[in-house]
C-alpha cells in the first residue's frame, strides 16, 4: 500500500535538500538527517510502519555541522515525514502534513486527532526517497 500525505511547501526558515550517499561497499539503510545550520536543531520523523501504521517518534538532538542516524534500518516506507525545530521551538523546516508530537521522548501511532489525545500537533516535511535504502536530509540556513 502507498501512502502519500501532500507535497511539502516551500522552507521558510531553513532550506533542505536531499541526497545519497555513494560508497564503493554496501552501505546498511538508514535515514540520516545533517544540521548545516548555526543551530541546535530537536528533530522528530514519522513514517508508515508495516505498510499502515503511522508512527512518529522524536526527539533527536542535532549540533551545528553535525548528523544523526534517525532510522538505522530498512526505510519503513517511501515517504519519511521530519520536523525539525531549533532550542528556541522556532521551525527549521517548514513542511505541510500535519501529524503528532509530544514535548519529550515520545513514540506515537497514528498522525490525527493530536490535540483530542494529549498530543500537540506539527507541521512536518514530507520527503520522498524514492524507495532507497538510505538517504540523507541536510538542514541548511535560508541562503
Amino acid at each position: 500500500m502507498t501512502h502519500h500525505m501532500g507535497r511539502a511547501s516551500t522552507l521558510t526558515r531553513a532550506a533542505a535538500t536531499a541526497g545519497l550517499a555513494t560508497f564503493a561497499t554496501p552501505a546498511a539503510a538508514e535515514f540520516s538527517v545533517c544540521n548545516r545550520s548555526f543551530d541546535v536543531l530537536n528533530i522528530a520523523v514519522g513514517a508508515f510502519e508495516n505498510g499502515e501504521t503511522l508512527r512518529t517518534r522524536g526527539w533527536w538532538t542535532i549540533g551545528p555541522n553535525q548528523c544523526a542516524r534517525v532510522i538505522r534500518d530498512a526505510l519503513p516506507s517511501r515517504f519519511i515525514y521530519v520536523f525539525a525545530k531549533d532550542v528556541f521551538g522556532n521551525p527549521a523546516l517548514d513542511g505541510d502534513t500535519t501529524l503528532c508530537l509530544a514535548p519529550k521522548r515520545f513514540v506515537i501511532d497514528g498522525g490525527t486527532d493530536c490535540l483530542i489525545r494529549g498530543y500537540l500537533p506539527g507541521s512536518y516535511l514530507e520527503v520522498d526517497t524514492g524507495q532507497q535504502d538510505r538517504w540523507t536530509l541536510f538542514v541548511a540556513p535560508p541562503e
